[in-house]
């Protein structure tokens, strides 16, 4: 496959959104639904828009320092972009967070008052869209959203900043998505989903993917039913890796912390030349009962040992699994 081909503003932002290894260690705080659903676990009343926004900035202010980069959103993380490490790279999201509940076709939508051109404004290093994608939807349906995936991918070219498509595989008739059913299918959904918009039509950068196998029924990994043994799963890893042509990164998808550490040395070992990770509650999840159970004071000592660990243990992992985005990009 021929390698990817960067402008040098696109190069500069990707450097500057990764380590001086070229791998990308971006801390993921761009969780709006998710996030509201985390805090209101440990208070009765609705999580404010004050108490989303403070809970970014404590996270950008006491972490970003060991992180290469944070994907924050423009709706609560604006606050957050002003407390960033000097060193430390800024994505923005560019959709609306979480989908239409009451049908199977998860369409695409981007925030009413941002476009490429505004989030470029706002400082950041490279636009991130999330897209629910199900490579065995209706033809119709998949075209639908390919054409606005081209889109983006225009508006993020005529902006000369890179394009992060983050795809989040699912099948239409499957409604559990932690299922023994599901990941069965998994590695069809995700890896098929990645050859799709490896595609240079799409303008895309960088993949953010989960993946490819649920780590939870893999042989050796979960405690339950194991739905791949060890040499399945290694091999779904090597077909990921060798089904794009892009930098991709993987998103931590709401694991712990060890667990996703464990899946990124697998993933290493099955010959995965990941270029790096997006990890977002692997990472603070913990911050949110202290902070609100305990106010700011007691978010930052939580973010100040256990969050430090967290992605302190990750970077290590890190630094001897994954590959620099530069070997995927023509010098």
């Amino acid at each position: 496959m021929s390698k990817l081909q960067l402008s040098p503003n696109k190069v500069a932002c990707l450097q500057k959104l990764s380590d001086e290894n070229g791998i990308i260690s971006a801390l993921a705080f761009d969780q709006r639904g998710a996030l509201k659903r985390l805090m209101a676990q440990y208070q009765t009343e609705e999580p404010t828009v004050a108490q989303m926004e403070e809970l970014k900035v404590l996270v950008a202010d006491e972490l970003t320092k060991y992180a290469s980069s944070m994907l924050l959103d423009p709706e609560y993380g604006l606050p957050a972009t002003k407390a960033l490490d000097a060193n430390a790279g800024l994505l923005l999201a560019y959709e609306k967070t979480g989908y239409d509940t009451t049908s199977t076709k998860r369409l695409p939508d981007c925030l009413d008052v941002w476009s490429a051109k505004r989030i470029k404004e706002q400082g950041a290093d490279a636009v991130k869209f999330l897209l629910y994608y199900d490579v065995d939807s209706s033809d119709e349906l998949n075209q639908q959203k390919q054409a606005y995936i081209e889109r983006i991918g225009s508006e993020c070219v005529a902006e000369d900043i890179p394009f992060f498509l983050e795809i989040l595989a699912y099948d239409e008739k499957i409604a559990d998505a932690g299922s023994a059913e599901y990941a069965k299918v998994k590695p069809h959904k995700v890896i098929g989903a990645m050859k799709v918009f490896s595609d240079p039509r799409f303008n895309i950068d960088v993949l953010k993917v989960e993946v490819p196998v649920n780590v939870k029924y893999v042989e050796g990994f979960g405690e339950g039913e194991i739905v791949y043994t060890r040499e399945e799963a290694a091999a779904f890893f090597k077909a990921q890796d060798e089904a794009t042509n892009l930098p991709y990164i993987y998103l931590s998808a709401g694991v712990s912390a060890k667990l996703f550490q464990e899946t990124l040395v697998f993933a290493h070992e099955s010959g995965a030349n990941f270029n790096g990770v997006l990890c977002g509650r692997a990472t603070w999840a913990g911050s949110v009962e202290a902070y609100i159970k305990d106010g700011e004071a007691a978010a930052r000592e939580w973010l100040r040992t256990t969050g430090f660990e967290n992605i302190d243990e990750l970077n290590k992992v890190l630094q001897t699994t994954a590959t620099s985005w530069t070997e995927r990009v023509e010098a």
